[in-house]
C-alpha cells in the first residue's frame, strides 16, 4: 500500500510524538486494528528511528514515516530506517526532492497559496495545512478553489470530531491526528479506542 491507496482507504494520519520503541508495536498494532493506514513517528521523539524501523518490519503493510523532517539528511536516515513518507511542519525544497528521489511520500507543511504552489511545484505528494488552527475551513475553502483539484490538503493542529465535518465540507482531503490520539504513557487499549473513535467521525462526516 502507497501513501494515497492509505488515504483513500482512511485518510487519517497517526502522528505518534513522543512515543519510545517499546511502546512503538503495540501502539502500531492498535491503530491497525482500528483501520488506520498511516503512521508518522515525529524525530523528535525519543530514539524516533528505532522505532518507525520497529514499525515499519512489524507492519510492512502500513505506511510507516517520520513527522518534523527537517533536511536531507533526515530523509535518508529515515529511508534507511524503513520509512516510507516524510511529514514535516514547514517547506524546504530540498527535503521534497530528497524524498521524492528516494520514491517516499511527502507532505510538507504549508500555510499560504505561494507555499502551497511551491510545495507542489517540488513534487510533494499532499499538503499538510499547519498548524490549522490558524487556518480555519474558510482559508481552507478559498486555498481549494486555486490549488489544483488532485491537491491533497490535510490540516494538522487542533484537529478533533467536532471539527472534522466543517474542514471535510471546505475541501480538505484528510487530517493528522496527535496528541487528540496518542499522548507519551496511553495505553494501546486507548489509543485504539480514540482511533476507533476519529475514524467513525470521518465516516459519519462523509455520509452526512
Amino acid at each position: 500500500m502507497n501513501f494515497k491507496e492509505g488515504l483513500a482507504h482512511l485518510p487519517l494520519v497517526a502522528i505518534l510524538r513522543g512515543i519510545a520503541p517499546d511502546e512503538a508495536v503495540a501502539v502500531g498494532r492498535a491503530l491497525d486494528e482500528a483501520g488506520w493506514r498511516l503512521v508518522e513517528v515525529p524525530l523528535n521523539s525519543p530514539l524516533p528511528l528505532q522505532s518507525i524501523a520497529a514499525l515499519a518490519k512489524a507492519f510492512p503493510h502500513l505506511v510507516i514515516g517520520a513527522g518534523t523532517v527537517l533536511d536531507a539528511q533526515q530523509v535518508r536516515e529515515v529511508h534507511r530506517a524503513g520509512g516510507r513518507l516524510v511529514v514535516a511542519p514547514n517547506f524546504n525544497a530540498e527535503v521534497v526532492r530528497a524524498a521524492v528521489d528516494l520514491g517516499m511520500a511527502c507532505a510538507p507543511g504549508v500555510m499560504t497559496p505561494t507555499e502551497a504552489f511551491a510545495a507542489l511545484a517540488a513534487g510533494a505528494t499532499a499538503l499538510k495545512l499547519f498548524p490549522a488552527e490558524m487556518i480555519p475551513p474558510a482559508a481552507v475553502k478559498a486555498m481549494r478553489a486555486v490549488l489544483p483539484p488532485e491537491a491533497a490538503l490535510l490540516p494538522v493542529g487542533g484537529i478533533s470530531a467536532a471539527n472534522i465535518p466543517a474542514y471535510l465540507a471546505a475541501g480538505a482531503n484528510g487530517f493528522g491526528i496527535g496528541s487528540a490520539l496518542y499522548t507519551p504513557g496511553k495505553s494501546a487499549a486507548a489509543v485504539k479506542q480514540s482511533a476507533l473513535d476519529f475514524a467513525a467521525a470521518y465516516s459519519g462526516a462523509m455520509r452526512a
